[in-house]
């Protein structure tokens, strides 16, 4: 028995809206998966935060009590009364300290990787548009807020003369390029304030400043080891799990801000090189130096 058209056109009618009603119910779904998501990805993110806070805070609470354990024995043993009194101090200014300037807020490393990214990828496209060379130099002058990225139209030991610059574009037939504030310059500020003691001026003790900050208080690799070369005016980092990603990519926080402070450092424009590392490390970041100045000013003194 054959079907009228009319029927078939009224199955087809059903099927089309049964299609429908299950892509509805297909995107709803998903919608309701993505908010799950949304939704358990701020939970973990508070979950961290709070985590963190509770270790500052669990730490503050130590520190406090030995300060008060170190006054009562200060109390009970007057021999060493005065060791013992310093101790409490100290323990007990440490744990108000602590709590006090325990963050409120943590931002995830991701977070600011994908943030960096796309500065990245911006910032590269310039520079490739505009026909620039890979060459990153990073170029000193009075302070490190003013610390300039360099990169040529095509490689050259002739830097442009960055002070007062206020715009990017050197131009200047002989040192076109651009003219970057680097990421790494508000890094090595934050780094510098925190230093108990003054800022190193040679490399070796320098290198190791720095690496203490890329590990210790950045937290932006899990181990940075140094290698330097002082009479070939070189320092090669090796980078362990760069919390940031990939290190080579376009003036990356890690690299930017061992270029900057050894350029502040040593008051020297550092050329950077970022290649991919050996066994024991996953990436190298090398700083290299021109003694040339310091060889011309000791002729002309003589």
């Amino acid at each position: 028995m054959s079907m009228s058209n009319a029927d078939q056109d009224e199955m087809t009618t059903e099927t089309d809206a049964d299609r429908a009603d299950e892509d509805d119910r297909d995107r709803l779904e998903l919608a309701a998966q993505a908010e799950l998501l949304e939704e358990e990805n701020q939970r973990l993110q508070a979950e961290y935060a709070r985590a963190r806070q509770s270790q500052y805070r669990r730490t503050a609470a130590g520190l406090a009590l030995v300060g008060v354990l170190a006054g009562l024995a200060g109390l009970v043993f007057a021999d060493v009364r005065d060791v013992l009194f310093s101790l409490a101090a100290v323990g007990l200014f440490g744990g108000v300290l602590t709590y006090y300037v325990t963050p409120e807020t943590f931002i995830a490393a991701g977070v600011g990787e994908q943030t960096y990214a796309a500065l990245a990828r911006n910032e590269a496209s310039i520079a490739a548009e505009l026909g620039l060379t890979d060459d990153r130099v990073y170029v000193p002058t009075d302070t490190a807020e003013d610390v300039r990225l360099y990169i040529p139209q095509r490689t050259t030991d002739e830097l442009p003369d960055i002070t007062d610059r206020s715009g990017p574009i050197a131009t200047d037939p002989d040192q076109r390029g651009l003219v970057l504030e680097p990421t790494g310059a508000g890094l090595f500020e934050s780094f510098e304030r925190t230093l108990t003691d003054d800022l190193a001026t040679a490399p070796e003790p320098l290198a190791m400043q720095l690496t203490d900050g890329l590990v210790e208080q950045f937290e932006l690799a899990d181990s940075a080891e140094s290698d330097v070369d002082a009479s070939g005016g070189r320092v090669t980092v090796a980078i362990v799990d760069s919390a940031f990603g990939a290190v080579d990519r376009f003036d990356h926080p890690i690299a930017s801000f061992l270029a900057v402070g050894f350029g502040t450092g040593l008051e020297r424009p550092i050329r950077l090189e970022v290649t991919a590392g050996d066994d024991r490390s996953d990436w190298l970041v090398t700083c290299r130096w021109d003694f040339s100045v310091d060889e011309q000013q000791q002729s002309d003194l003589t």
